[in-house]
């Protein structure tokens, strides 16, 4: 049988963070290379716990189908909550209860953009997204980075340059993989660049609540007045992945079509799992859980920057990690990046390759990604020793 695939999926490339993993599944291998939350900070027990009660007394709500625009009571609370402590949320939102924030990508992209419509991206950015937009055949444009997020004149650049662009998107808290936060002026200023040229926001804010220093921005949703700014928020990494609760908070026209073309995917999130999150968020102490989550990764972090100290420098450098999971780290130039992750692999230790992350995997890339979440302490100083030895080793030191 020869096997005729639609053009929509011919160019389509599998996750090279998931290839990776495969490598990253011997137990003598050493990952720094996923984005899984650290095993310790699961509140397994809370989970369990929630679980006997519905089970003992709501188990047809928990077990029947449901509708697709999410759990009723979670959708109640998960609003409240998002205005009281971030301000997001207009009266012309709604908000739709997701698999993952994974799936608000797909959701947008597929009521938005028709083939050959543009998504303008900072570059690097995550590559789970970019693999949603390329699925619906948008061309995406990478907007570079700054210090301090997107460069604002380059993206203006490209609006003026793109008219089919319908949509920025942007991780403005702890960007994967860069690690870097938007500035309030940027997030200010990509705001007021969607409102002059008309195109829409999609917001993505995974880490918000993993800040490890300095204080929290306002999200660039906290803004929309003019009903420009999608928000996807979830609890993967606050709660479990595996449980694959999403949201997107968004004015009511979008979430309308968002809702039907969801119906057209897994009719509606897992039950059981937005039951879980609703009564976690609402009869157990949210925010003591995520400052207990914080002081685990505080302290993973810190193991990480040391052994970086003590064994990158001053060939390797990183941007400055105030939250999120990962490291972005920059080799000399003249050094090939990928044949640096390649070595690594050959001994035993993962890391991204930062092309990955890029519209375009073949432009030019000097870094890498570290995630120091998943792995043990002792598998933090081991691994990053190894790269030190190894990029010494390059350089002929």
């Amino acid at each position: 049988m020869e096997y005729r695939f639609s053009d929509r999926v011919q160019t389509l490339k599998p996750s090279a963070i998931r290839e990776i993993f495969k490598y990253a599944a011997d137990p003598s291998v050493i990952s720094l290379s996923a984005g899984n939350p650290a095993p310790e900070a699961f509140p397994s027990k809370e989970v369990a716990e929630i679980s006997r009660e519905v089970l003992a007394n709501r188990a047809v709500e928990a077990l029947q189908y449901s509708i697709t625009e999410g759990y009723a009571p979670l959708r109640t609370h998960l609003q409240e909550y998002m205005k009281s402590h971030w301000q997001v949320g207009r009266d012309f939102d709604g908000i739709l209860i997701t698999s993952g924030a994974q799936q608000v990508m797909d959701l947008v992209t597929k009521s938005l953009c028709n083939e050959g419509d543009v998504v303008l991206c900072e570059a690097p950015s995550f590559i789970g997204s970019l693999n949603s937009f390329r699925s619906y055949n948008a061309r995406l444009r990478g907007v570079p980075m700054e210090p301090d997020g997107i460069d604002i004149e380059k993206l203006e650049q490209a609006l003026r340059e793109e008219p089919r662009a319908k949509f920025i998107y942007v991780i403005p808290n702890f960007q994967n993989p860069s690690g870097i936060t938007m500035s309030l002026e940027k997030r200010r200023a990509v705001y007021e660049l969607a409102k002059k040229y008309q195109v829409m926001i999609l917001e993505d804010n995974p880490y918000g609540d993993l800040r490890l220093s300095g204080d929290p921005l306002p999200c660039i949703k906290s803004f929309d007045e003019e009903g420009l700014v999608v928000y996807a928020g979830t609890f993967s990494k606050v709660i479990s992945p595996g449980m694959r609760v999403g949201y997107a908070i968004a004015p009511a026209a979008l979430l309308q079509k968002m809702v039907v073309c969801k119906q057209g995917e897994d009719v509606h999130t897992n039950i059981w799992s937005q039951i879980i999150c609703d009564t976690f968020l609402t009869q157990y102490d949210y925010d003591a859980h995520l400052e207990r989550l914080r002081g685990i990764y505080r302290k993973k972090c810190g193991v990480m920057l040391r052994a970086m100290e003590e064994n990158f420098l001053p060939c390797i450098t990183w941007e400055p990690v105030h939250g999120g999971l990962f490291a972005w780290c920059t080799l000399p130039d003249g050094v090939d990046m990928p044949e640096f992750c390649k070595q690594a692999v050959l001994r035993k230790v993962c890391v991204v390759p930062g092309n990955t992350f890029l519209t375009d995997e073949n432009d030019p890339c000097q870094s890498f990604r570290i995630n120091y979440s998943t792995p043990t302490d002792e598998q933090l100083v081991k691994g990053i020793g190894i790269l030190g030895g190894l990029i010494r080793e390059m350089l002929g030191k």
